[in-house]
């Protein structure tokens, strides 16, 4: 599941994080200061979107569940619980989605790479150290924040229980293992404008040009 992608002269920032932690308000704030966003993420909500992929899931998880919602899609709520409680469920659906995701990924990393607009580039991936893509980056930023307040997150976003949460985060490394994986860590406790001075230190430090 590498990226078959060579580095070009804009660095790459790789941005992960706790669930809930505000990895998507580190990358706005990122893209302020003249980052282009790769958001791993949304391929993979896109991927879902995909007909061979959405007969795929379908065929797997079809008949556990009604994972279709009025309007035809997959209700990615329901497919989560399904292959979250399962690790070999959830390796399947990673077998069935990461291609497309890494494939329109590299694409917009070169896209990036020559997009006189952007002055470094980020890679928004939560799963990037456990499918290996950090590969690519010159430097990966960890996002943190206290757990009820990443629960409080992910409950007014998405409807998560507690429960939820704890299942997802079972089926990713270990906070501490991704921390010490990472180049830096950012805790986004008190506000964006504190997020953004410690983003603002780090793209000082490792000397990034920003627009």
């Amino acid at each position: 599941m590498m990226f078959q992608w060579r580095h070009g002269s804009k660095p790459v920032i790789g941005l992960v994080g706790g669930i809930g932690a505000g990895k998507s308000t580190a990358a706005h704030l990122l893209t302020t200061r003249g980052g282009m966003i790769v958001d791993a993420d949304a391929l993979g909500h896109d991927a879902l979107e995909q007909p061979d992929v959405r007969q795929s899931v379908l065929r797997q998880w079809g008949e556990r569940a009604n994972l279709l919602r009025p309007d035809g899609r997959i209700d990615r709520r329901i497919l989560g619980r399904l292959v979250f409680e399962n690790s070999a469920d959830r390796r399947a659906l990673e077998a069935t989605v990461f291609p497309y995701i890494r494939e329109r990924a590299e694409a917009a990393l070169a896209a990036a790479q020559v997009d006189p607009t952007a002055r470094f580039v980020v890679l928004d991936a939560a799963v990037m150290l456990e499918a290996g893509w950090d590969g690519v980056c010159d430097n990966v930023v960890y996002v943190d924040a206290p757990r009820p307040q990443r629960l409080a997150r992910v409950a007014a976003r998405s409807g998560w229980t507690d429960t939820e949460l704890t299942a997802r985060e079972a089926a990713q490394w270990p906070a501490e293992r991704k921390m010490a994986a990472a180049d830096a860590v950012v805790v986004n406790d008190a506000g964006p404008e504190r997020l953004a001075r410690q983003l603002d230190e780090l793209l000082e430090m490792w000397d990034v040009p920003r627009g």
